[in-house]
Parts: structure tokens; C-alpha cells; sequence
């Protein structure tokens, strides 16, 4: 049997590979045990919207990007197209790899076949986390958007918490349900949310916005400015999630079209949309204004905007349409989370126990319970101890997640040079290394500046707290760095299956 392994060459080996459930298919496993996802489920527009719903568009163009304009000023929508370019370069990398590492882990085996299993192990470790984080911060938000929309149509006030709960139930349904159903509620939430901002657009167009259009936004003089700079933090995290199309290779039909296609149009789409939606919240309230109306309405600027070009069903609307927005983010980020633990559990270094698939459903279910269990408990210990669902949940949990996707983009960009670099014969495009090394570059940079800009995501100037939100990346890193190389002396049989084996 011919399989890639964990250098990127193919061998031939006359032992089994570990079958999907975590056992040896030398033994078959328990009786009746599915051996895989469910395959041939999702094409290009079922991973695309997948991903982009991850990412929560909506959420971030009423949420985030009214805090991001308030400092970026009239350059902020070029800060999105920034963000969409070097993601771009960083796709290009990350997609050629797909071809020769088809396992199912996404950043865990990338980095693991290109910078050694102990970096790879530290690698899904992060992964694990930094998704758990931004997955569960977001029940937060969740809460506090659907209290707000309850109070708002009935008068009544009902603790954000029950809506929490509420969501964690039904998140863990869909996903229990197969990645299919999963993937045709985002196709409707995404399609809905991304409608009442194109009709905000329009109303804003026909109205000729505040006082006419400008392209001031993409002056070299407002791009390239220390404020635009700073919010490059904001643009990136705007794009979390894209990049867990990798981990649907298994379910996807024809997955080497299918996953870099939907991976291209996810950050496009996301790139165009972002840049557009902000550039039109610009032109409804005016360049000259944009700074002054984004730091009084830093929480409602959509709404206002809405108020007063579409009217109050509109504002109604997107009241609705924002919580829709974060539990499509949740599913989303609750998949990924799934595939990780999936991955980690066929290695051999998490439970087998976690890697059991639904005998008829084909879903890593039990997965599923563990990670939707543990956001119970961390969103009943904000709850019982009375902390502020959106400054403390979100952004407390939030944070270490943020900073630990860019640092694993990171490291897969350095991961594809070294690959393609020891694989000359694999490189069939002269692209693909200098995109990655230009994405390097560039990640390093933004990693810098988000870092050095904590107080910007946490909205804290405590520069030990925020110390402690960075700290909790590198930390988790180095755990599974060090679980690695324990690993290897003791589990030698485990520590040869990290990063994934698989048929070639």
C-alpha cells in the first residue's frame, strides 16, 4: 500500500494505515464501525458557504467595522482588501499542498509534514483551542444580540444566557445531523444576511449617499496612514474560518477541485464584500463625517444607517438577521472543531473514543458532544459568576483564538516553503513559493501588529492582561511541542501516525 508520509515522500508499507475511527484496519475495529465521513456530500458551494459562514459577514460589518472606522478613518475599507490579498497569497500556498498531504487534519498535518511532528502536534493543539475559543466567545455575542432583539419586538427581557444555551443545543444538532444538513442551513442564513446589507447598498446608492460619492477610501493618503495600519488586526480576524476548507477534503466530491475553488471564492467573496459594505456605511454618512458618527455610534452604526435609508423594517430586520449571522458562525466553527478532534483522535494522540462516527449519519459525534459539553461549562461559569456576555465572554475568550489563527497561517506558509522546497519535483507552478514566502512576510508583520495592539481587540489597556490573552498561543504550542517529544519515548507507534497517514 502506497501512502504519503510524514516528509511528503511515498513509500510503500505492507502494515494498514489506522483506519478513520482510530483503529487498525488490520483488525477491522469494532463491528460495524464506520470507517469515514460521509463522502461525496459537499461541492464548491456547499464548502464556500461553509466557510464564509464562519467568518459571520454580517456581524462583522454592524459589529466590528464601526469600531474599526472610528480609528481607521476613511481608509478603513482598503484595510479589508489588504487582508483579502495576502490571504490570497497565503491560499495559493495552502492549496497546492492539498495535492500532496490529504489528510484530514488542515493545519495540524500541513505543518506536521513540512516542520516535523513536534511543531505539528503544537500546531493542532492551537488549532483545537483557538477554534474552541472563537466558537464558544461567540455565544456571548449571541446573547447579547438575541436579548436585545427579544426586548426589542415584545418588551421582554430574557437573560442572554438561555439563549446561549439554546444555541449550543441546536448547533450540536445540525452537526449531529451530517455536514449536508449543516451545510444547507448556512446556504439559507448566509444568503439572507448577505441580502438586507445588498439592499442597504442599494437604498444608500439610489439616495446618492450623504453627499455624493468619493473614492476617498482608496487614496494612497488615507490607506497609508498609522490608523489603517492599526485596524489591520480587525481585517484579518474578519476572515476567520475561511481557512478551514481543508478539513472537508474527506467529505467533498472531487476535493482536489473543489477545496482550493471554494477557498478562492470564500476569501474573494469575503474581500469584495467586506471592502463594498464598509465603502457604502462610508458614502451613507459621508467622508468628512464618517470618523466623528462611528465614534458616537460605535454599536449601532448599521442600524442607524439602516434607520435612515431603508426604514424600520429594516432595522428590525437586521436585528434578526445578526443573531441568524453568529449561530451560522457557531455551526461553522463547530465542524471545524469536530474535523480537528477527528484527526487528533485517528493519530492516536486524543482518545480513540473521540473519533467514533455515527453509524448511520457518518458524523463525529461523539466529538460533538465533548466540545459542545465544554462550551456549557465555560458559558455557565460567565453566567453563574455574573460576567458581561459580550466585554468578558466574548472578548476574553475570543482573543487567544484570534491570535492563534494568524499564528497558524502563519506557520503553514512556512510550512509550504519548506515543503515545495524539498520537493522541488511536487512545485509544478513557479508561483506557489514566492506567494508563500510574500504571505510570510506579511502574516509575520500583521502578527506583529496585533500583538503590540492588544488593547485595540480586548478594548483593555491592562498591558498584563493582555500579555496573558497573547501568551495563551505560544503556551498551548509549546504543551503540544513537549506532549510530542514525551510521545515519541514512550507511544513510538503514535508519534509515527502524527500529521496522518494516508492512502495515496
Amino acid at each position: 500500500m502506497a501512502f504519503v508520509t510524514t516528509d511528503g515522500a511515498t513509500e510503500s508499507t505492507s502494515n494498514p494505515a489506522p483506519s478513520p475511527g482510530g483503529t487498525s484496519r488490520e483488525d477491522g475495529g469494532a463491528s460495524g464501525t464506520p470507517e469515514g465521513l460521509k463522502k461525496d456530500v459537499l461541492g464548491t458551494a456547499s464548502i464556500a458557504f461553509i466557510v464564509v459562514s464562519a467568518a459571520a459577514p454580517l456581524t462583522i460589518i454592524a459589529g466590528i467595522a464601526p469600531l474599526a472606522m472610528s480609528i481607521g478613518g476613511v481608509g478603513t475599507p482598503s484595510a479589508y482588501i489588504i487582508a483579502g490579498l495576502v490571504l490570497a497569497l497565503f491560499a495559493v500556498g495552502f492549496m497546492a499542498m492539498t495535492k500532496h498531504v490529504r489528510a484530514l487534519g488542515g493545519f495540524y498535518s500541513y505543518i506536521s509534514h513540512a516542520l516535523g511532528k513536534h511543531a505539528g502536534l503544537g500546531a493542532g493543539l492551537v488549532a483545537v483551542v483557538s477554534y474552541n475559543a472563537l466558537q464558544i466567545g461567540l455565544y456571548g455575542l449571541l446573547g447579547v444580540q438575541a436579548t436585545g432583539a427579544v426586548a426589542a419586538f415584545t418588551g421582554v427581557d430574557v437573560p442572554w444566557w438561555v439563549f446561549a444555551g439554546i444555541a449550543i443545543g441546536l448547533v450540536y444538532f445540525l452537526g449531529y445531523r451530517g455536514i449536508d444538513v449543516g451545510a444547507k442551513v448556512l446556504v439559507v442564513l448566509l444568503t439572507v444576511e448577505t441580502l438586507i446589507l445588498l439592499v442597504l447598498a442599494v437604498a444608500v446608492l439610489a439616495a446618492g449617499g450623504a453627499s455624493g460619492f468619493t473614492f476617498d477610501s482608496f487614496a494612497p493618503q488615507n490607506v497609508f496612514v498609522p490608523g489603517v495600519a492599526a485596524i489591520l488586526g480587525f481585517a484579518f480576524a474578519a476572515f476567520m474560518g475561511f481557512e478551514s476548507s481543508a478539513l472537508y477534503r474527506e467529505e467533498a466530491r472531487n476535493p482536489d477541485r473543489t477545496v482550493p475553488r471554494a477557498t478562492y471564492i470564500a476569501v474573494g467573496f469575503m474581500a469584495i464584500f467586506y471592502t463594498f459594505s464598509i465603502w457604502i456605511l462610508v458614502q451613507a454618512f459621508g467622508s468628512a463625517d464618517i470618523v466623528a458618527v462611528a465614534g458616537e455610534h460605535t454599536a449601532d452604526l448599521a442600524f442607524v444607517a439602516m434607520q435612515q435609508y431603508v426604514g424600520e423594517w429594516g432595522v428590525a430586520l437586521m436585528y434578526v438577521l445578526i443573531v441568524t449571522s453568529v449561530f451560522a458562525s457557531q455551526l461553522a466553527f463547530h465542524n471545524a472543531i469536530n474535523r480537528y478532534t477527528l484527526s487528533l483522535s485517528r493519530d492516536g494522540v486524543l482518545p480513540a473514543r473521540l473519533g467514533t462516527l455515527h453509524p448511520t449519519r457518518l458524523t463525529p459525534y461523539v466529538s460533538g458532544i465533548v466540545q459542545s459539553i465544554v462550551a456549557i461549562i465555560i458559558v455557565g461559569f460567565f453566567a453563574v459568576l455574573g460576567l458581561d456576555p459580550y466585554m468578558q465572554l466574548l472578548i476574553w475568550v475570543n482573543t487567544p483564538g484570534v491570535v492563534g489563527i494568524i499564528m497558524l497561517q502563519t506557520l503553514t506558509s512556512v510550512a509550504v516553503i519548506v515543503f515545495f522546497r524539498r520537493h522541488r519535483e511536487l512545485a509544478r507552478r513557479w508561483y506557489v513559493v514566492p506567494a508563500a514566502v510574500l504571505a510570510t512576510i506579511a502574516l509575520l508583520a500583521v502578527t506583529l501588529l496585533v500583538t503590540s495592539t492588544m488593547e485595540l481587540l480586548t478594548g483593555s489597556t491592562d498591558v498584563l492582561f493582555n500579555a496573558i490573552l497573547v501568551a495563551v498561543t505560544p503556551t498551548v504550542f509549546l504543551v503540544g511541542v513537549i506532549a510530542a517529544a514525551v510521545i515519541k519515548r514512550r507511544r513510538p507507534e503514535v508519534y509515527a501516525r502524527i500529521g496522518g497517514i494516508t492512502n495515496d
